[in-house]
């Protein structure tokens, strides 16, 4: 049996080595039954330490990072991680060969100091660990997020493959699903205020399933159950609670569809009904793709309403000073429903203008507004006109795209 250095008989090591798996499990059980195996690091240390009084080395609280990020990998509380090592450290205490053997205060305070140290550091550099695998998690999560939502909403990938990928983030493809999508000046953004405030909203209201709130190139997008009642206005509602005013704000519903494939189509619907109420400058902030089909069908035949525009509203061009006040002059009329004295108010003239204009539009177009033919006719030219952008656009060119996202502009 070898000697202490003071000349006392040592502990064999197979009586140390007890001791050591005693404490293992009496700490496993004090912590719950968190496995023993998470200490066998962190009592070897423990018991160097206080033999040695040393601060713990770079080798050393690089093996306690990797004991956290591994229980982190293994699904283990990080609170219960926690409470294991405690409890190995107040029970191993007293049989801790540099504590066991001190026969002065001053020697087993300095002991107690440099263990106490060590636990310190070592909790430290555990929780590092479990922290950083928990991240990379995450960022690995999100990945897989983003590049679901993107296939989802563009239809890649077999419809099998995504409707199994989609059960990981709770929806269930096989049925019919609806898309509302929000659009402002600022973009929306993972994790921001707006997306956190809604999808909070949300689940609370309809539950964790069958709801999917994401952003798709500065869009808010919710992808709901076809089936779940209230989703576009629920949605509608708390993205204005947290807009704080904001009228460059739209939002779009889609109709419901069925299959990964409505997704889609009910994606693009909602994609569409923002871009009609930019064009159109419309001042309902939320809008459904059911109430504007008219203009889908509109733009279905692009050469029939493209000769249908010029026919009609080609003859304003005569007019001095070009077509456009008389366009804006009967876009504002029909928005008003009719009523001269409003639409005098929202171009900001007079009464007297608007009945003048709206006269120049009779004798040069040779539509009457009072004949509920042609006023349709003119109507309908009317959203064409502001659809495609004429007459500054190109109007076999179709309706112009919304402009690029630009990532430059402060995000929400």
């Amino acid at each position: 049996m070898t000697k202490h250095r003071h000349g006392e008989p040592e502990t064999s090591e197979v009586t140390y080595q007890v001791h050591m798996a005693e404490i293992a499990a009496r700490a496993s059980a004090d912590a719950g039954g968190v496995s023993a195996q998470w200490l066998r690091e962190y009592l070897p240390l423990l018991a160097h330490v206080s033999e040695t009084g040393r601060h713990l080395d770079g080798s050393a609280l690089s093996r306690m990072r990797d004991c956290g990020e591994a229980a982190a990998q293994g699904g283990i509380p990080l609170r219960a991680i926690i409470d294991v090592h405690l409890s190995a450290t107040w029970l191993a205490w007293p049989v801790l060969p540099g504590i066991a053997r001190v026969r002065r205060v001053e020697d087993l305070r300095a002991a107690g100091e440099a263990v106490f140290r060590a636990a310190d550091r070592s909790i430290v550099a555990l929780v590092e660990g479990y922290e950083a695998a928990q991240r990379m998690v995450i960022r690995r999560e999100e990945a897989l997020r983003r590049e679901f939502v993107d296939d989802l909403l563009h239809g890649r990938r077999d419809a099998g493959a995504l409707a199994e990928r989609a059960e990981r983030f709770g929806l269930r493809l096989a049925g019919a699903h609806l898309v509302c999508v929000a659009e402002a000046d600022r973009p929306f953004y993972d994790g921001g205020p707006v997306a956190r405030h809604v999808e909070a909203g949300l689940l609370s209201r309809f539950g964790v399933r069958d709801i999917l709130i994401a952003t798709k190139e500065g869009l808010l997008v919710c992808v709901a159950s076809g089936y779940v009642q209230g989703v576009g206005e629920a949605f509608g509602s708390l993205v204005k609670q947290t807009a704080d005013g904001d009228q460059s704000l739209r939002i779009g519903v889609g109709r419901a569809h069925h299959g990964p494939g409505g997704v889609v189509r009910s994606f693009e619907e909602a994609r569409g009904v923002v871009a009609y109420a930019r064009r159109l400058e419309l001042t309902d902030q939320v809008l459904y793709a059911s109430d504007l089909l008219v203009l889908q069908v509109l733009l279905r035949d692009n050469a029939a309403i493209s000769e249908l525009v010029e026919t009609v509203l080609g003859p304003l061009r005569a007019a001095r000073g070009g077509p456009s006040a008389l366009l804006e002059t009967l876009f504002t009329y029909f928005a008003t429903g009719g009523v001269a004295t409003l639409t005098a108010s929202r171009l900001h003239v007079g009464v007297r203008t608007v009945t003048y204009r709206l006269e120049r539009v009779r004798k040069l177009t040779g539509y009457d507004l009072n004949n509920p033919i042609q006023r349709h006719a003119i109507e309908t030219a009317t959203l064409g006109a502001r659809l495609l952008g004429w007459p500054s656009d190109d109007i076999t060119t179709g309706i112009r795209h919304s402009a690029p996202y630009n990532p430059g502009r402060e995000a929400v």
